[in-house]
């Protein structure tokens, strides 16, 4: 199919997104399991939130090992070593001490111990500011090339009695590798924060604690709040909703997902519902659904996806961004 050429409206010089990557942790659990410490059924989890299974990390297996596979992945796709990477940014929130800085150490096990690298924590919305952050350091030219992932281990913070967090979050990572290009291929980002009173608190972990949410009070927020959003990232793209190839959203819930989506009404948009085999994994979600977006070929390469990140904070962003062309092999049994 041939691709419609539609530029995005950003400032002076351009980025564009050349590969992606995502790792899954080999623990699938479904949701009837999870129902059944509730006395509960796998459809009633499935009627509230979509999700169908989740992947758990087992317990010796670290965040950092999953940003490793992803960035793996995501460097061999556009075609680079890690040599070739001069930063790496590292969105979490699931980290459970603050130093080391994780995309250091990221670094060095990808081997590019030289690489400048930070963490960047906004919660579900971290990948989006992570990406930007990329975007505007290499159009600035203060990075050649960027390696962005999205990485987290929220079965570490759940408590597994909680029945609000624990049908929802999962574990997984996913990377994105940025570069400089002629034309913009990444696009302004709309980003910001409710820090009202009533909002600041409804996703949180409190010192020596586990996992709080107020799931309803989210989902009004989320379903109300974020499409305005994300129609603005089109407007300050330069495009219409229905040039859209992709539409990704965060992968907190299919029942939020689906609202959004009508509510931009792109009709020939691919919804990514990456969240129905993955669960929640936080900053994780973007990529991991974009990649899978890609390795299962539903979106044609160089095709126009928004992406949408809401979270604890309350925070959010959403940007467009032109769809790797690299496409990688197809997947065999």
């Amino acid at each position: 199919m041939p691709v419609t050429v539609i530029a995005l409206r950003q400032g002076v010089g351009g980025a564009r997104l050349v590969g992606l990557g995502s790792h899954r942790p080999d623990t699938t659990v479904g949701s009837a399991e999870i129902a059944a410490r509730f006395g509960r059924t796998g459809d009633w989890i499935r009627e509230r939130t979509g999700i169908v299974s989740r992947r758990f990390a087992a317990g010796n297996e670290a965040m950092e090992a999953m940003a490793v596979a992803a960035g793996t992945k995501a460097l061999a796709r556009a075609g680079y070593g890690p040599g070739e990477i001069d930063l790496v940014i590292v969105a979490t929130c699931s980290v459970r001490s603050p130093v080391p800085v994780r995309a250091a150490t990221v670094a060095k096990a990808l081997g590019a111990p030289g690489a400048a690298a930070f963490d960047v924590n906004a919660a579900c919305a971290g990948f989006c500011y992570a990406m930007a952050v990329a975007s505007d350091l290499v159009r600035a030219g203060s990075a050649r090339r960027v390696l962005v992932i999205g990485t987290e281990k929220m079965s570490e913070w759940v408590d597994p009695t909680d029945l609000g967090t624990s049908i929802i979050f999962a574990d997984g990572a996913g990377a994105a590798v940025v570069e400089a290009a002629d034309e913009p291929g990444i696009g302004p980002i709309v980003w910001g924060s409710d820090g009202a009173a009533e909002s600041a608190d409804l996703i949180e972990i409190p010192v020596g604690g586990q996992m709080r949410m107020q799931g309803q009070s989210v989902f009004r927020w989320a379903t109300t709040e974020i499409h305005p959003i994300a129609l603005l990232a089109c407007e300050r793209a330069g495009i219409r909703p229905g040039d859209l190839a992709a539409i990704v959203p965060h992968q907190a819930n299919l029942r939020i997902i689906e609202a959004l989506a009508r509510k931009i009404d792109a009709p020939d948009a691919v919804i990514a519902r990456d969240v129905v085999e993955s669960g929640n994994t936080s900053a994780a979600s973007i990529p991991m659904a974009l990649d899978r977006l890609v390795v299962d070929r539903l979106v044609d390469p160089g095709g126009l996806a928004l992406l949408i990140g809401f979270g604890a904070g309350l925070t959010y962003a959403a940007q467009v961004v032109r769809m790797p062309t690299k496409v990688p092999a197809p997947v065999t049994a």
